[in-house]
Protein backbone atom coordinates (compact mmCIF):
# COMPACT_ATOMS: atom_id res chain seq x y z
CA UNK A 1 0.00 0.00 0.00
CA UNK A 2 2.30 2.10 0.59
CA UNK A 3 4.42 1.78 -2.81
CA UNK A 4 1.34 2.30 -4.34
CA UNK A 5 0.62 5.45 -2.20
CA UNK A 6 4.21 6.87 -2.44
CA UNK A 7 4.00 6.25 -6.48
CA UNK A 8 0.49 8.08 -6.94
CA UNK A 9 2.28 11.42 -5.12
CA UNK A 10 5.01 11.15 -7.31
CA UNK A 11 2.86 10.66 -10.90
CA UNK A 12 0.65 13.34 -9.56
CA UNK A 13 3.52 15.76 -9.79
CA UNK A 14 4.70 14.33 -13.35
CA UNK A 15 1.03 15.03 -14.83
CA UNK A 16 0.67 18.07 -13.03
CA UNK A 17 3.86 19.46 -15.51
CA UNK A 18 2.30 17.82 -18.30
CA UNK A 19 -0.90 18.70 -18.18
CA UNK A 20 -1.68 21.27 -15.65
CA UNK A 21 -5.26 21.33 -14.40
CA UNK A 22 -6.42 23.85 -15.55
CA UNK A 23 -6.09 22.58 -18.61
CA UNK A 24 -7.96 19.50 -17.66
CA UNK A 25 -11.51 19.28 -19.69
CA UNK A 26 -11.67 15.66 -19.48
CA UNK A 27 -10.91 11.83 -17.86
CA UNK A 28 -6.87 10.65 -18.75
CA UNK A 29 -7.42 7.81 -20.72
CA UNK A 30 -4.74 5.27 -20.39
CA UNK A 31 -3.64 2.65 -23.47
CA UNK A 32 -2.91 -0.60 -21.45
CA UNK A 33 -1.49 -3.52 -23.21
CA UNK A 34 -1.56 -5.83 -20.12
CA UNK A 35 2.34 -5.27 -20.01
CA UNK A 36 4.06 -4.24 -16.91
CA UNK A 37 4.44 -0.65 -18.13
CA UNK A 38 1.12 0.05 -18.51
CA UNK A 39 -0.21 -1.84 -16.15
CA UNK A 40 1.66 -0.12 -13.84
CA UNK A 41 0.25 2.98 -15.26
CA UNK A 42 -3.49 2.22 -14.82
CA UNK A 43 -2.41 1.18 -11.21
CA UNK A 44 -0.71 4.08 -10.73
CA UNK A 45 -3.34 6.38 -12.34
CA UNK A 46 -6.05 4.73 -10.50
CA UNK A 47 -4.79 5.72 -7.00
CA UNK A 48 -3.49 9.34 -8.56
CA UNK A 49 -6.90 10.15 -9.99
CA UNK A 50 -9.79 7.79 -8.25
CA UNK A 51 -12.55 8.30 -10.84
CA UNK A 52 -10.83 10.33 -13.39
CA UNK A 53 -9.65 8.03 -15.75
CA UNK A 54 -10.79 5.61 -18.45
CA UNK A 55 -8.70 2.69 -20.18
CA UNK A 56 -8.76 0.82 -23.46
CA UNK A 57 -6.49 -2.00 -24.73
CA UNK A 58 -6.13 -3.13 -28.50
CA UNK A 59 -6.03 -5.82 -30.53
CA UNK A 60 -3.87 -5.18 -33.57
CA UNK A 61 -4.87 -8.82 -34.76
CA UNK A 62 -1.60 -10.50 -34.88
CA UNK A 63 -1.06 -12.78 -32.42
CA UNK A 64 -3.96 -15.05 -31.05
CA UNK A 65 -3.04 -14.47 -27.50
CA UNK A 66 -4.20 -10.76 -27.89
CA UNK A 67 -7.39 -11.35 -27.32
CA UNK A 68 -6.86 -13.11 -23.79
CA UNK A 69 -4.61 -10.64 -22.94
CA UNK A 70 -7.28 -7.65 -23.77
CA UNK A 71 -9.61 -9.69 -21.38
CA UNK A 72 -6.76 -9.55 -18.92
CA UNK A 73 -6.89 -5.48 -19.04
CA UNK A 74 -10.53 -5.48 -18.93
CA UNK A 75 -11.25 -7.63 -16.11
CA UNK A 76 -7.95 -5.44 -13.98
CA UNK A 77 -10.28 -2.38 -15.09
CA UNK A 78 -13.72 -4.16 -13.74
CA UNK A 79 -12.37 -4.54 -10.28
CA UNK A 80 -11.72 -0.82 -9.79
CA UNK A 81 -14.74 -0.32 -11.39
CA UNK A 82 -12.61 1.51 -14.32
CA UNK A 83 -14.34 2.30 -18.03
CA UNK A 84 -13.19 0.17 -20.40
CA UNK A 85 -12.86 -0.14 -23.87
CA UNK A 86 -11.88 -3.06 -26.32
CA UNK A 87 -10.06 -1.86 -29.25
CA UNK A 88 -9.95 -3.74 -32.58
CA UNK A 89 -7.49 -2.48 -35.24
CA UNK A 90 -6.81 -3.76 -39.04
CA UNK A 91 -3.53 -2.84 -40.34
CA UNK A 92 -2.33 -1.92 -43.57
CA UNK A 93 0.19 -3.27 -45.68
CA UNK A 94 3.91 -2.35 -45.31
CA UNK A 95 6.38 -2.36 -42.43
CA UNK A 96 4.27 -4.32 -39.18
CA UNK A 97 5.61 -2.66 -36.34
CA UNK A 98 4.96 1.28 -38.16
CA UNK A 99 1.57 0.56 -39.80
CA UNK A 100 0.28 -1.21 -36.22
CA UNK A 101 1.95 2.06 -34.49
CA UNK A 102 -0.58 4.30 -37.12
CA UNK A 103 -3.32 2.01 -36.26
CA UNK A 104 -3.41 1.92 -32.87
CA UNK A 105 -2.98 5.78 -32.51
CA UNK A 106 -6.06 6.29 -35.16
CA UNK A 107 -8.18 3.85 -33.11
CA UNK A 108 -6.92 5.90 -29.27
CA UNK A 109 -7.88 9.36 -30.84
CA UNK A 110 -11.45 8.17 -32.24
CA UNK A 111 -11.67 6.83 -28.73
CA UNK A 112 -10.69 9.51 -26.88
CA UNK A 113 -13.14 11.99 -29.01
CA UNK A 114 -16.11 9.38 -28.82
CA UNK A 115 -15.66 9.09 -24.86
CA UNK A 116 -14.86 13.04 -24.46
CA UNK A 117 -11.47 12.32 -22.69
CA UNK A 118 -9.23 15.36 -21.90
CA UNK A 119 -5.95 13.28 -23.02
CA UNK A 120 -4.57 9.91 -23.65
CA UNK A 121 -1.61 9.04 -22.25
CA UNK A 122 1.01 5.82 -22.70
CA UNK A 123 3.86 3.74 -20.74
CA UNK A 124 6.60 5.03 -22.39
CA UNK A 125 9.24 4.93 -19.65
CA UNK A 126 13.10 5.53 -19.22
CA UNK A 127 14.18 2.31 -20.59
CA UNK A 128 12.10 2.84 -23.62
CA UNK A 129 13.41 6.36 -24.07
CA UNK A 130 17.43 5.30 -23.49
CA UNK A 131 16.38 2.55 -26.24
CA UNK A 132 15.32 4.85 -28.37
CA UNK A 133 18.53 7.42 -28.12
CA UNK A 134 20.98 4.49 -28.99
CA UNK A 135 18.84 3.23 -32.05
CA UNK A 136 18.52 6.08 -33.32
CA UNK A 137 22.27 7.68 -32.68
CA UNK A 138 23.15 4.36 -34.53
CA UNK A 139 21.03 5.14 -37.39
CA UNK A 140 22.39 8.70 -38.19
CA UNK A 141 19.23 10.54 -37.33
CA UNK A 142 19.22 14.30 -36.75
CA UNK A 143 18.30 16.37 -33.89
CA UNK A 144 14.35 15.78 -34.44
CA UNK A 145 14.89 11.98 -34.21
CA UNK A 146 17.05 11.87 -31.53
CA UNK A 147 15.05 14.01 -29.17
CA UNK A 148 13.26 10.73 -28.96
CA UNK A 149 9.40 10.12 -27.73
CA UNK A 150 8.18 13.28 -26.71
CA UNK A 151 6.66 14.26 -22.78
CA UNK A 152 3.68 16.00 -24.57
CA UNK A 153 2.25 16.28 -27.78
CA UNK A 154 -0.68 15.39 -29.96
CA UNK A 155 -2.23 12.07 -30.83
CA UNK A 156 -0.89 12.28 -34.78
CA UNK A 157 -3.56 13.22 -37.24
CA UNK A 158 -5.74 14.82 -34.25
CA UNK A 159 -5.88 17.40 -31.49
CA UNK A 160 -5.95 14.78 -29.05
CA UNK A 161 -3.30 15.56 -25.91
CA UNK A 162 -0.86 12.78 -26.15
CA UNK A 163 1.00 12.43 -22.66
CA UNK A 164 3.92 10.08 -21.21
CA UNK A 165 4.03 10.92 -17.47
CA UNK A 166 6.34 7.83 -17.15
CA UNK A 167 9.45 8.82 -18.66
CA UNK A 168 11.29 9.49 -15.31
CA UNK A 169 10.42 6.56 -14.27
CA UNK A 170 12.50 2.84 -14.66
CA UNK A 171 10.89 -0.41 -16.28
CA UNK A 172 11.91 -2.09 -13.24
CA UNK A 173 9.99 0.07 -11.16
CA UNK A 174 6.77 -0.29 -12.63
CA UNK A 175 7.37 -4.23 -12.75
CA UNK A 176 7.75 -3.77 -8.79
CA UNK A 177 4.50 -1.89 -8.80
CA UNK A 178 2.65 -4.34 -10.71
CA UNK A 179 4.00 -7.51 -8.55
CA UNK A 180 3.24 -5.42 -5.27
CA UNK A 181 -0.32 -5.93 -6.42
CA UNK A 182 -0.36 -9.30 -7.29
CA UNK A 183 -1.12 -9.32 -10.96
CA UNK A 184 0.95 -11.47 -13.55
CA UNK A 185 1.25 -9.16 -16.61
CA UNK A 186 1.83 -10.42 -20.37
CA UNK A 187 4.54 -10.91 -21.89
CA UNK A 188 4.75 -10.07 -25.52
CA UNK A 189 7.41 -12.36 -27.05
CA UNK A 190 8.58 -9.48 -29.77
CA UNK A 191 9.92 -7.83 -26.85
CA UNK A 192 12.70 -10.71 -26.38
CA UNK A 193 12.45 -11.36 -30.63
CA UNK A 194 16.28 -10.14 -32.06
CA UNK A 195 14.58 -9.51 -35.37
CA UNK A 196 13.42 -6.28 -33.80
CA UNK A 197 15.84 -3.54 -33.45
CA UNK A 198 14.62 -2.68 -30.12
CA UNK A 199 15.19 -5.84 -28.58
CA UNK A 200 18.67 -6.19 -29.41
CA UNK A 201 19.27 -2.59 -28.06
CA UNK A 202 17.46 -3.93 -24.95
CA UNK A 203 19.64 -7.06 -24.61
CA UNK A 204 22.98 -5.10 -25.74
CA UNK A 205 22.08 -2.60 -22.35
CA UNK A 206 21.96 -4.60 -20.20
CA UNK A 207 25.14 -6.30 -20.67
CA UNK A 208 26.35 -2.71 -20.18
CA UNK A 209 25.31 -1.51 -16.80
CA UNK A 210 27.56 1.71 -16.85
CA UNK A 211 24.87 3.02 -19.37
CA UNK A 212 22.40 4.74 -17.20
CA UNK A 213 18.90 4.87 -19.12
CA UNK A 214 17.90 7.68 -17.09
CA UNK A 215 20.47 10.06 -17.95
CA UNK A 216 20.00 8.99 -21.51
CA UNK A 217 16.36 9.46 -21.20
CA UNK A 218 17.70 13.12 -19.53
CA UNK A 219 19.78 13.45 -22.53
CA UNK A 220 16.90 13.11 -25.09
CA UNK A 221 14.78 15.68 -22.84
CA UNK A 222 17.37 18.05 -23.68
CA UNK A 223 17.56 17.41 -26.94
CA UNK A 224 14.01 17.89 -27.34
CA UNK A 225 13.99 21.11 -25.62
CA UNK A 226 16.76 21.90 -28.36
CA UNK A 227 14.19 20.83 -31.30
CA UNK A 228 11.53 23.08 -29.98
CA UNK A 229 13.68 25.92 -30.26
CA UNK A 230 14.62 25.26 -33.36
CA UNK A 231 10.63 24.39 -34.11
CA UNK A 232 10.43 27.88 -32.48
CA UNK A 233 13.03 29.51 -35.15
CA UNK A 234 11.86 28.17 -38.23
CA UNK A 235 8.53 29.65 -37.25
CA UNK A 236 9.48 32.95 -37.24
CA UNK A 237 11.84 32.29 -40.43
CA UNK A 238 8.41 31.35 -42.46
CA UNK A 239 6.66 34.24 -41.17
CA UNK A 240 9.72 36.85 -41.82
CA UNK A 241 12.03 35.25 -44.54
CA UNK A 242 9.10 33.76 -47.32
CA UNK A 243 6.71 35.81 -48.98
CA UNK A 244 4.65 34.39 -51.33
CA UNK A 245 4.24 35.57 -55.16
CA UNK A 246 2.53 35.04 -58.03
CA UNK A 247 4.35 32.93 -60.99
CA UNK A 248 4.00 34.23 -64.67
CA UNK A 249 1.51 31.15 -65.13
CA UNK A 250 -0.73 32.83 -62.13
CA UNK A 251 0.34 29.60 -60.13
CA UNK A 252 1.36 30.10 -56.79
CA UNK A 253 5.11 30.49 -55.55
CA UNK A 254 6.82 31.22 -52.76
CA UNK A 255 10.54 33.36 -52.49
CA UNK A 256 12.53 32.17 -49.73
CA UNK A 257 15.44 34.53 -48.05
CA UNK A 258 17.27 32.11 -47.14
CA UNK A 259 19.74 33.35 -44.59
CA UNK A 260 19.33 30.97 -41.51
CA UNK A 261 20.91 28.36 -40.61
CA UNK A 262 21.06 25.13 -42.47
CA UNK A 263 18.87 23.13 -39.88
CA UNK A 264 16.23 25.81 -40.06
CA UNK A 265 16.31 26.27 -43.93
CA UNK A 266 15.57 22.43 -44.35
CA UNK A 267 12.34 22.89 -41.89
CA UNK A 268 11.18 26.48 -43.59
CA UNK A 269 11.68 24.13 -47.27
CA UNK A 270 9.35 21.56 -45.69
CA UNK A 271 6.92 24.08 -44.87
CA UNK A 272 7.03 25.66 -48.54
CA UNK A 273 6.26 22.38 -50.15
CA UNK A 274 3.66 21.65 -47.47
CA UNK A 275 2.11 25.10 -48.46
CA UNK A 276 2.40 24.04 -52.08
CA UNK A 277 0.64 20.69 -52.26
CA UNK A 278 3.84 18.66 -51.91
CA UNK A 279 5.86 16.13 -49.52
CA UNK A 280 8.97 14.87 -48.60
CA UNK A 281 11.31 13.72 -46.24
CA UNK A 282 13.99 15.80 -43.85
CA UNK A 283 17.08 13.82 -45.61
CA UNK A 284 15.49 15.34 -49.44
CA UNK A 285 14.76 18.41 -48.14
CA UNK A 286 18.35 18.42 -46.47
CA UNK A 287 19.45 17.53 -50.35
CA UNK A 288 17.45 20.25 -51.96
CA UNK A 289 18.85 22.50 -49.31
CA UNK A 290 22.62 21.66 -50.37
CA UNK A 291 21.91 22.07 -54.14
CA UNK A 292 20.02 25.17 -53.85
CA UNK A 293 23.08 26.67 -51.31
CA UNK A 294 25.04 25.69 -54.16
CA UNK A 295 23.42 27.49 -56.51
CA UNK A 296 21.92 24.14 -58.23
CA UNK A 297 17.98 23.81 -59.21
CA UNK A 298 16.05 21.25 -56.97
CA UNK A 299 13.69 19.26 -57.62
CA UNK A 300 11.52 17.12 -54.95
CA UNK A 301 7.92 16.17 -53.76
CA UNK A 302 6.33 17.84 -57.22
CA UNK A 303 7.90 20.92 -56.14
CA UNK A 304 10.71 22.99 -58.07
CA UNK A 305 13.69 25.36 -56.55
CA UNK A 306 14.92 27.99 -58.43
CA UNK A 307 18.30 29.93 -56.67
CA UNK A 308 19.20 33.35 -57.08
CA UNK A 309 20.65 36.48 -56.20
CA UNK A 310 18.57 39.92 -55.51
CA UNK A 311 18.79 42.51 -53.62
CA UNK A 312 15.90 42.63 -50.92
CA UNK A 313 14.46 45.72 -49.67
CA UNK A 314 13.19 44.53 -46.06
CA UNK A 315 16.84 43.79 -45.18
CA UNK A 316 18.28 45.99 -47.65
CA UNK A 317 21.37 44.09 -48.92
CA UNK A 318 21.79 41.17 -51.13
CA UNK A 319 20.72 37.74 -50.82
CA UNK A 320 20.33 34.25 -51.50
CA UNK A 321 16.54 33.79 -52.66
CA UNK A 322 15.12 30.34 -53.64
CA UNK A 323 11.83 30.92 -55.34
CA UNK A 324 9.46 27.39 -55.04
CA UNK A 325 6.91 26.44 -57.29
CA UNK A 326 4.58 23.46 -58.39
CA UNK A 327 6.43 21.47 -61.01
CA UNK A 328 5.42 22.10 -64.59
CA UNK A 329 3.53 18.59 -66.15
CA UNK A 330 5.52 16.32 -67.52
CA UNK A 331 5.28 16.37 -71.54
CA UNK A 332 4.26 12.66 -72.78
CA UNK A 333 6.84 11.51 -75.15
CA UNK A 334 5.76 12.04 -78.76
Amino acid sequence: MQLIEAAARRFAADLAALWPEAERHGPLGLAVSGGADSLALLLISHAALPGRIAVASIDHGLRPEAAAEVALVERVAAQRGIPFAALGVRLAPGNTQARAREARYAALARWARGAGLGAVATAHHADDQAETLLMRLARGSGLSGLAGVRARGLIPDSEVPLLRPLLGWRRSELAAIVAAAGLVPVDDPSNHDPSFDRARMRAALAEVPWLDPLALAASAQHLAEAWAALEWYAELDWHEMVLREESTEGAPCYAYCANAPRIIGIETILRILRALGGHASRAEAARAWDRLWAGQNASLGGVLAVPSAEKVEKVGAVMRVWRFRPEPPRRAPS
